[in-house]
């Protein structure tokens, strides 16, 4: 109990000190995390968008595939990463092994499928007025999805903010990717995990603080857009 008291006091002295290297794997997290999510938003939330307003058969496909692959777990997203992008695979002659690149590519693809389903959830749920209305004025379907955004920024927000916390919260596929380079690809997740096994707490403890802060504070944000709607 004493070393656990004692790891604790140490994490919060990292921290308030700003230990640098804390501060750069915390950093690269962020970073890392936030470019993967905003070319998954920038990508997927249109692209959902337009697949729901064309209807049909589509639609529908593409709501299941999402909650599919919602399903797959993280390190076959690393691996599949890892087939095309290594040395043998046909883009391999880019490099990106063990980069920040190949770790954003990977949290890129492992929570594009979040981002389509969410939004695609949303929509339906809170957007048949706003579809109602657009159609009544006679709006092409990109009017349409401007419309949307627009109209349901919120709800979208808290789409993007989840997509975030669960690309900022992983670890299997960086791991595969990046292969946890200290001040190159060593993030909170894949630190957290090393430190530990090394019987390294207060590290730990302290990237576990601030991973644990940041995911607490996104998922507080996204409970106040969505109001108490899941609660009811």
């Amino acid at each position: 109990m004493t070393s656990i008291l004692d790891g604790i006091r140490e994490a919060v002295d990292l921290i308030l000190n700003w230990n640098p290297e804390i501060a750069g794997i915390a950093g690269l997290s962020l970073m890392v995390s936030g470019v993967a999510t905003i070319l998954a938003a920038l990508i997927m939330i249109p692209l959902a968008l337009l697949i729901y307003l064309k209807g049909g058969w589509l639609r529908e496909f593409t709501t299941r595939l999402s909650y599919i692959l919602m399903g797959v777990p993280s390190v076959i997203v690393g691996l599949l990463v890892v087939l095309v992008i290594s040395g043998n695979g046909p883009l391999g002659f880019l490099r990106l092994m063990y980069t920040p690149r190949a770790m954003i590519i990977a949290q890129f693809f492992l929570i594009l499928p979040v981002v389509s389903a969410l939004t695609m959830t949303i929509i339906r749920r809170d957007g048949r007025d706003i579809l109602r209305l657009g159609r009544t004025s006679g709006a092409s379907n990109a009017q349409m999805i401007a419309l949307l955004v627009r109209e349901m920024t919120p709800e979208m927000t808290a789409t993007v903010m989840t997509a975030f916390s669960r690309a900022i919260a992983e670890v299997g596929t960086v791991m595969i990717v990046g292969g946890n380079i200290q001040h190159s690809t060593r993030v909170m997740t894949t630190a957290i995990s090393m430190y530990t096994s090394m019987g390294n707490q207060s590290i730990s403890i302290a990237l576990g603080i601030i991973l644990f802060a940041i995911t607490l504070i996104i998922n507080l944000i996204v409970m106040f857009i969505q109001g108490d709607r899941q609660w009811k």
